[in-house]
């Protein structure tokens, strides 16, 4: 495996620092959570921080930066919604959503990758891959969740429908993302694709 760089370490730490603070804006603003099938579901902005780490340190820094902040919260730091943490989070009904995050750092990462030059579209079609890997995974792992361990008895249908409101949010943070990135990816203090070839 390549070394890191600091430079990489540090923003790739910049980003598990995002996504803790991103999972817990319930804490200060709980209305924020909405309930779903008998189970909370928080609004977060992890989605677009996940994303967002994806398009600006690429697929290898960003999937590893996800990573991190899922083992950071394994081990008992309470970075997760809520403030929670341990394993056993993972098996919550968003658990999926949390293991959903380094798809979408490694999906959007990888788009944006395979274009020499990336454009706006560029960046938005791949902050809109990244998003529907998170909700494909955190939808079905959730769903799984309710009917099985929890036995809440939710069809898969009416898991979807409980995720229309945090569906539109996303889209409108994942559009958002791809501009911000795109506005951003020649002001970092390094050129990660330079980078890469050096």
């Amino acid at each position: 495996m390549k070394r890191l760089k600091p430079i990489e370490i540090t923003v790739g730490a910049l980003f598990v620092c995002l996504m803790a603070i991103g999972a817990n804006i319930t804490v200060w603003f709980p209305f924020l959570a909405i309930p779903i099938g008998g189970a909370t579901v928080p609004l977060s902005l992890q989605t677009f921080f996940a994303i967002l780490a994806g398009l600006m340190l690429g697929k290898r820094l960003g999937s590893f930066a996800m990573i991190t902040y899922i083992l950071v919260g394994i081990v008992g730091v309470p970075v997760f919604a809520g403030m929670k943490a341990g394993p056993m989070q993972l098996a919550t009904p968003t658990g999926g959503f949390i293991i959903s995050f380094v798809f979408i750092a490694l999906l959007s990462g990888w788009l944006v990758e395979r274009h020499r030059n990336p454009t706006v579209p560029t960046y938005v079609l791949a902050s809109c891959l990244g998003l529907a890997a998170n909700y494909v995974i955190g939808v079905s792992l959730m769903y799984l969740a309710m009917n099985t361990w929890l036995e809440l008895e939710i069809s898969y249908v009416t898991a979807w429908a409980g995720m229309i409101p945090f569906l539109i949010k996303d889209i409108a943070l994942s559009f958002l993302a791809g501009i911000f990135a795109v506005r951003i990816a020649n002001r970092i203090p390094m050129n990660w694709k330079t980078a890469k070839a050096s």
